[in-house]
C-alpha cells in the first residue's frame, strides 16, 4: 500500500483570514454563505423527499 492511498482525496479548504477584510466584505461574504447554506438546505429537502418515497416504493 502506497502512502498516497491513505491521504484522503479531498481537503476542506482553509478557513478564509477575515482580518483584512472590510465590514461590507464580510457582510458580503456571510451572504454568499447564507445562499449556499439555503442551497444545501433546499437539495436535502429534495433528496430527503426521494428517499422517502424509495424506503415507502420497497417496503
Amino acid at each position: 500500500m502506497d502512502e498516497e492511498d491513505l491521504v484522503p482525496k479531498t481537503r476542506k479548504p482553509a478557513p478564509r483570514n477575515l482580518d483584512p477584510m472590510s465590514i461590507d466584505a464580510l457582510e458580503a461574504y456571510i451572504a454568499e454563505l447564507e445562499t449556499e447554506i439555503a442551497r444545501a438546505r433546499a437539495t436535502i429537502a429534495t433528496k430527503s423527499v426521494a428517499r422517502r418515497s424509495a424506503d415507502s416504493f420497497f417496503r
